[in-house]
Formats: C-alpha cells, structure tokens, sequence
C-alpha cells in the first residue's frame, strides 16, 4: 500500500465531553439525551470538512480500569461518575460514527492517549503527516515535526483553527514538547489527579525546565536548583526532594504510552462511504434534522454557501398574469424552504401596505410580483386583494416554512391586509446577529457584502435620495423589479451561508431556534398591539415643563449678567470659562473647554450655572422626546402607541426599541416618573409591572460560583447590606447606610469592570481608599476575581465570551494595541455575559409568558418589555392572579444556583405598577 499524505486523529473522548459540558442539554420530543451526539457529529463533520484527510481514526475510551490504575489508585479519583445523561448518549453515538465509515478504535486497559500516541508515532515514523484533534493539554508531548495538535473546537464561526506545532507549544507551556511530561509531573494535573510537587506551579516549573531537561537532571543536581534565582529556591529543592517518589510517579502516569498493541496500523485507517439505511433510522429516532438533511445530497448542495454573486446564474421573473401566480404558488408550495420579502408605501409598520411580494426558491432563482406600482404607463398589474387571496393558504401555513430579512416588518405588513404570517423559520437579520453580533451591521446590504462579498441593489439607487426619493410604488417595474427579486434572492442565498455556520456550534443553533427565532412572533404581536397613553396628561405635563424652562432660562441668564442661548456649546463655552472663569475639566480633541454633560456635573458640585444648564437640558429632552412627540405617535386607527423593538442592535443580545424609544424614559426623577404615569390600561384593567431583581448580580453568583455571594443570596440577605458587612468587616446589622451605598456601588462598579479610580470617583474618595474596597471585596469574594482574571484570559484567547446559554459576544478590540480600546474590551468581556445572560433570561421568560397566555385563553396582554421588564395589561378582577402566575413563569425561566427573584405591581398606570 502506497503511504498517505495525511492521518487526522480524532480524539473522541475530548469531543464528547467538550460537547456535554460546554453545550446546552438537547433532548428529542420523547425525552431522549442527544445535546452530546449532536455536538460531537457536528464537530466531526466540521473536521472532516475543514482537513479532508486520506486517512482517519476516531478514538475513545474503553470502560474499565487501565493500566494508570494499577500505578496509582488515585488516578482519577477525584473525577466524578458519568452523568447518566451523558451514559446514555454513548452508544447511539458509537453507532453514529461507525456508521458514517470512521474508523472506530476503543482498546480495554489503556487510555484513548495512548491509543492516539501509538497511531501519531507509528505514522510519523513511516513519514506520514499527522493532526490530533484533542482538547487534552497532555497530547502536547507526541507534538514534532510529523505530528501537530489541533483544538476540538473552532475559535469563531467561519475560522479554521491553526494546528500547534513545537514552536506553538513553546508558545502555550513556555517548554518544549518533550519536556511535558516533565512539566506536568512537577506541577501536576487536577483533572486526572497526578499528584505532582506541592507548591510547584506553573511559573516554577518553567523556571526549572528552563535550566534543566528533565525531572531526573533536576533530581541528580538539588544542590543547583538551591541555587536558582527562583523565589524560595531552597524550598523548591527540598520539597522536590521529599516529593521524589511522587514525582517519578506522576511522570509515569502524565506519560502517553506510544506501544500499544493494535489490530490496525495507521495506512489501514480508510474511511468508507456511509451506511445511509443505518444512519437515517438512527437521525431520525434521534431527531437530528440537520445532520439527517446531510443525508440528501441535494439538501447537502442547498447548505453550501455561495460567496460571490457572480458565480450564481440569476433568473429574476416579474409575475403579471394569473397563470404566472399559480406557477409561483406550485414552485413554492412545493419547495422545502421560500425567501420572502415585501416592498411597501412605508417604512412605519402600522401605515404600510403591500406594494409588491418577492419570492425566491433557490439561488438565483426569484420573482417579483407588483400589486400596486402606479405611475404614467405603469402595465397592468395582478390586484393586489387577488394576489394575497391566491397565497393565503401558504402565507398562513406554518408549514410551509418562509425566510426573510427583518420578517417581523413583512408580517406587520401582512396583517395590515387581513393576513397572519405563519411557518416564519429563519430571518437572515436574526442568523447574522446570533452568529457574530459585532461583525457587521445587520442590515441586508450590510450582511450580504460581509459574508457574501457582493454589493446589492441599494434603496437609494432605485428610489433617489432626498426629498426628490420615490416610493416605491412610484418606481417603474424595470427598475423596481431587480432590486425586489434580488432581496429574496439573496436573503436565501444568506441562509445557505449564515445557518451551517450557526449549527457548527450548537449552543448557538439552540439560542436560534428556541430563542430568537420564537421570540420574532411575539414581538410582533406585543408591537401590534401597542400601550394606550393619556394624551392630556402628557399634553399638560409639556405645557408645566415649558414653563419650568422658561424659568430655568431666567435663571441661568441672572447668573451670567446677561441673555445668551442655553443651547449653543460655543456660547457657554464663553460664558463658563472665559467670562466666569470657572476650571477647565477637560478639552475637546480641538482643544476647546469641554460642555459635556459629565463636566457640567463636576462644576455643578461647586457653581450655579453649569446645574441650571443641567437641569435646562435634561426636561427640554424629555418635552422634546416625550412630552410633546408621544401624543404624535399615537395611531389614528386604535389610539395606542406602537414602538418597534430591535432584536439585532444590542451586541449583548439585549433589545431595544425606538419610536418611541421606551428604554431611556427616565424613572429616578419626577418628571420621568410623570411621564411613566401617562402609560395607562383601558377602562375596567390595570397595568401589571414584573422585574427582575438584581439579576446582573445573580448572574455573577452563578457564573463565578463564588460560595459567599450564593450563600448571601440563597439566605435572601440585602446583597448590599451583605457585601458591606463583608469588605467593611462588620455585623450585618451594624451596617450604615453609607456603608451599603459603597458597597452597592462595588456591586454593581465591579461587574461593569470599574477600576479603582472610577470607584474612587462615584464615592468621592481617595483612590488608595477606592483600591482597599476592592481588595477586601475580592479577599471576600474570591471566585468573583477568579471568574474576572480567567474571563479575561479566556476572552484574549479566543476573542469571545459567552453567556450562560451560549451566545457568543465578540470582542474585536480584546487583544488590540491601542491600551484604551483593549481595557474597554476587557472590561466589557467581564460584563457581557452577565448583561447577556438577562438578556437571554427575559426574552425566555416573554416566550413562557406568551405560551402561557395563549394556552390558558387568558385575558391579558403582554405590552411592553424595557431592561429586566414585563409589562402586562389585565382585567382589574384577574391581575392579582395574573400577577402571581407572571412571577412564577419569570422566576423559573431560568435555573441558576441562585434563585431569580421577581417583584411585581399592579397599578392604574405604569409608575403606579412598578
């Protein structure tokens, strides 16, 4: 047999338990574990993809005891059993691999290591290149010119990790590769409890092997390592000395064994084709969709992603008759996934109608049907009642599953026509924010020139620009047309590139499906119905606060000695620093006195002026913004406002929403109260407000699993009291009022990654007094810093973190040289997960709640979502009820190590409820 170019080994235990642990729990309809089979035959198809080897072998543990046992009856000992729910996930998967033609080896009385160090050796001694893809730091002492390691999972969507040669391990581990063994015998190894030398570390090691080639050089020579200028050198010597014994044995048990007797060598490692009639029984009692679509080689073909538009032969149909329509609707019925999309009269969603429907089948392959364009010798068109009466049926069925790009738009459009949008599976808008939220922005020219590298048919191109822009009904067909066929055309063609992406990592398939996609048709129904307001209320507020203006205005020109506008920088500039001669706090980058709102804060504390700017500025943008613009917004149709909530803005993961914008009204100052109280239910209901308490902080509990946070909030204690009884040193009851606002302040600085000096700041004190809080808060809480350092470390390495249920938060300034931009990347990698987290949290908690209303036909709405808010509409005689049932469905939308705790009200308005 001629030799092969390459082998790729699979290390199969690795994989399974990377994929249990860092995944979240999939389980089919009949309860059945699969998060692990799915995972691990993702990656393997992943592999296989990315290195098309010549040769392959996939190896995993054997049950029972090995030959380590035998040395050390600790081995492993600190390990816990298998989790049953990982047991039974075990040989449906064996099944899986074998029959999809992998070499399958588990050898009894030895470790996979060993089976995958025999095969790397013997196959490097024959000349062949080999990749071991392996999560175990172990693997690193087979690593030579033959022989490099390649990690079990990819370090972002669309990347191919980089193989770890010698110079790699050098690199990670500061020692060479056949220094490992030695390495890991002298610091020891806690996952499969090798004992090592107590109190030699990391850093100590290096030192030592940097000095000496192995344990046993250092062994012969003590008296030198005594010597070395390592701190506390004699004791190095002396615990090595002690330790010899162990030491020698930790080397034996860190050592892959490279002799293991075999039935195959590596040139008889061929994969075969695989065995469909096992495979598909198995994908489908499993209830793997994807990896069953892989099955067909068409569907395989549909999942291919297309990355340059010139490659795709384009057939753009314009539908003008009756026998064209019902052509579309056979080809659509009959295809497994359609892009739709719609052009209208308007960008405001409760005002558009339906001026043309797009529709695409495969790449390249679309049409565009106009129902309303209308301008001089405009052809007759299929009337739009007609059109939207033929598909119907298809728009309607959730069978019939659609992809668009923003479809939560099209089905606002949709129901402005009498028609309900159903079978909603994919939004490329969704796909490109859950795979990369900071990539790119997420509109389709956008994403479609990211990922596709084309440049679409921008709006203005057709429309114009301006006050001369058209709408669209107004722009001829042959321009028109193209522009709307190739949106479908290339929202499908996105799909074929963003969600095999999504499903190489399936906590993020997961967060997808069962998260943001869902999440789409309650938003459209909490937006179409709206939030009805008190216009009046809202009317004689903005006539109160223009007087208070007027006031304020008098004021601040009494101050200066004379008239000047409040809103002109240039003026105030003037006035403050030149005329008053007030400090300078901070330049603008052209070197004038800064006006910013945070300086104007600093001088209020000592001057009259810059607060009366402040107080002037912060009620014009609430008449601006609130006042005055809400009462505009209200629809002529129903009287009630209709915001527009955002799922893909927020690199977090948090929506947002905008006209109104309900995130930023103000709750910590009357006026912002006020306009909170315009907020109101219909006659005979009440508004019912839940929100999360504290949950950014019970996230870190859970996710640093530090035991004094969990413990405080397991006891139910005033965290903040709590914290202050801690770092202050003092009994919880003696805790002063200052004390606990300190120490809030350390809550909730620290979890936004605040340094000292901004603490110091917020409290008004020394920076070394600052510094103390913190030390003694971490001394306190030492999985708290722990969780901080490794998130730190974690984030630069692999450009992301995560939150708890696996979205992905990019970090692209993590590891830039610019010191400002990379603190801020840091501070955000600490903060991102926990703002993440109840970000995913909320939106679990709306899809519980809106099942839940749906279910029990109960008679209450869901109307508005703001920061860790629900807030619903009730019947007066029901909302106690409700409100209790709410409580519940929150609290357990998620299951944390800390309960999530829930507070509620019921009010005749918004600020009475919350």
């Amino acid at each position: 047999m001629s030799k092969a170019k390459s082998l790729l080994l699979i290390d199969g235990s690795s994989y399974l338990y990377r994929a249990f642990h860092a995944l979240p729990e999939l389980t089919t309809s009949k309860g059945a574990q699969t998060g692990a089979i799915h995972g691990v035959l993702n990656m393997l198809h992943k592999i296989l993809e990315d290195q098309q080897p010549d040769l392959i072998a996939v190896v995993m543990d054997a049950p029972g005891k090995t030959f380590r046992d035998d040395l050390y009856k600790e081995y492993k000992a600190n390990r816990p059993p298998m989790p049953d729910d990982l047991r039974e996930q075990i040989n449906p998967l064996l099944q899986a691999i074998e029959a999809l033609g992998l070499p399958l080896l588990r050898i009894k009385g030895v470790e996979a290591d060993d089976v995958l160090g025999t095969l790397a050796t013997q196959a490097a001694a024959t000349g062949i290149q080999t990749v071991i893809s392996t999560g175990d730091k172990d693997m690193a002492q087979l690593v030579n010119d033959k022989i490099t390691l390649l990690d079990t999972m990819p370090r972002g969507p669309g990347n191919k990790p980089k193989p770890m040669d010698a110079d790699g391990v050098v690199k990670k581990f500061e020692v060479r590769p056949d220094q490992i063994i030695d390495y890991l015998a002298l610091v020891g190894d806690s996952s499969d409890n090798i004992p090592g030398v107590p109190k030699i570390g990391p850093k100590t090691a290096v030192a030592l092997l940097a000095e000496f080639d192995g344990i046993e050089d250092i062994l012969a020579d003590l008296d030198q390592v005594a010597e070395l200028g390592i701190r506390g050198a004699k004791g190095v010597a002396q615990r090595i000395d002690e330790n010899a014994d162990v030491l020698r044995l930790s080397y034996k048990l860190a050592t892959i064994q490279c002799d293991v007797e075999l039935d195959k060598g590596p040139e008889e490692l061929v994969a075969t084709p695989p065995d469909v009639s096992v495979l598909r029984p198995l994908y489908e009692e499993l209830e793997l969709r994807r990896l069953l679509g892989k099955l067909d080689d068409a569907s395989s073909a549909n999942d291919t992603p297309t990355h340059v538009a010139e490659e795709v032969a384009t057939s753009y149909e314009v539908v003008l008759s009756d026998k064209q329509l019902k052509g579309w609707l056979k080809k659509i019925t009959a295809a497994e996934l359609v892009a739709l999309d719609t052009e209208t009269t308007s960008l405001e969603y409760m005002e558009a109608d339906v001026v043309g429907l797009s529709l695409a089948i495969a790449a390249g392959e679309a049409c565009y049907i106009p129902v309303a364009h209308d301008y001089p010798g405009a052809p007759e068109q299929l009337s739009r009642e007609h059109v939207l009466d033929v598909l119907r049926d298809w728009l309607e069925d959730e069978q019939q599953k659609k992809v668009g790009h923003h479809l939560k738009y099209d089905a606002h459009v949709l129901e402005n026509h009498g028609i309900r949008l159903r079978g909603m599976a994919f939004d490329t808008m969704l796909e490109s924010y859950v795979l990369n939220s900071t990539a790119t922005r997420h509109d389709m020219d956008s994403v479609a020139h990211h990922y596709l590298g084309i440049d679409t048919i921008h709006y203005e191109d057709v429309a114009g620009k301006g006050a001369k822009q058209l709408r669209f009904d107004q722009i001829d067909l042959d321009t028109a047309a193209p522009y709307a066929a190739e949106d479908a055309d290339v929202t499908l063609r996105l799909h074929n590139c963003l969600w095999p992406q999504i499903c190489e990592v399936p906590a993020l398939e997961k967060l997808y499906l069962e998260i943001e996609q869902p999440l789409v048709s309650v938003l459209e129904e909490i937006e179409a119905y709206g939030v009805l307001v008190d216009t009046k209320q809202l009317a004689k507020q903005s006539q109160e606060i223009g007087k208070t203006l007027v006031q304020l205005e008098k004021d601040a020109h009494k101050e200066a000695g004379h008239d000047f506008n409040l809103g002109s920088p240039k003026q105030l500039q003037h006035i403050l620093f030149e005329e008053l001669e007030l400090p300078v706090i901070r330049k603008t980058p052209k070197g004038q006195p800064s006006t910013a709102e945070d300086v104007l804060q600093e001088l209020a504390e000592d001057y009259a002026l810059p607060q009366l700017i402040l107080d002037h500025r912060s009620l014009a943008k609430l008449k601006s913004t609130y006042t005055d613009k809400l009462p505009k917004q209200v629809a002529l149709r129903d009287g009630r406002i209709h915001t527009s909530y955002h799922q893909a803005v927020a690199a977090t993961g948090r929506l947002s929403s905008s006209s109104p914008n309900l995130q930023n009204i103000p709750i910590r100052t009357e006026e912002g109260r006020r306009i909170r109280q315009a907020f109101v239910p219909p006659k005979g209901y009440r508004l019912i407000a839940a929100d999360y308490s504290q949950i950014e902080l019970r996230i870190m509990a859970h996710i640093s699993g530090d035991k004094g946070l969990i413990k405080a909030f397991k006891d139910d204690r005033d965290i903040h009291r709590a914290t202050a009884a801690e770092v202050f040193d003092t009994k919880l009851e003696d805790v002063s009022d200052g004390q606990r606002r300190s120490a809030k302040a350390i809550n909730f600085g620290l979890i936004y990654g605040m340094s000292a000096f901004g603490l110091a700041k917020q409290l008004g004190i020394p920076r070394y007094e600052a510094q103390d809080y913190v030390d003694l808060y971490f001394e306190r809480y030492p999985g708290v810093a722990s969780y901080m350092e490794d998130t730190r470390e974690r984030a630069k390495e692999q450009g992301y973190v995560e939150t708890v249920f696996g979205r992905r938060l990019y970090l692209p300034d993590i590891n830039a040289r610019n010191g400002q931009r990379r603190q801020y990347a840091e501070r955000s990698a600490i903060n991102a997960p926990m703002q993440g987290s109840a970000a995913d949290i909320i939106k679990m908690a709306m899809l519980s709640v809106a099942t839940w209303l749906q279910n029990n036909d109960v008679d209450a709405r869901m109307i508005m979502q703001v920061h860790d808010e629900l807030v619903l509409e009730a019947p007066l005689e029901t909302a106690s009820d409700i409100a209790s049932e709410l409580s519940r469905l929150m609290s357990d939308a998620a299951n944390l190590d800390v309960a999530l705790k829930v507070e509620t009200g019921i009010g005749k308005n918004w600020d009475e409820a919350h």
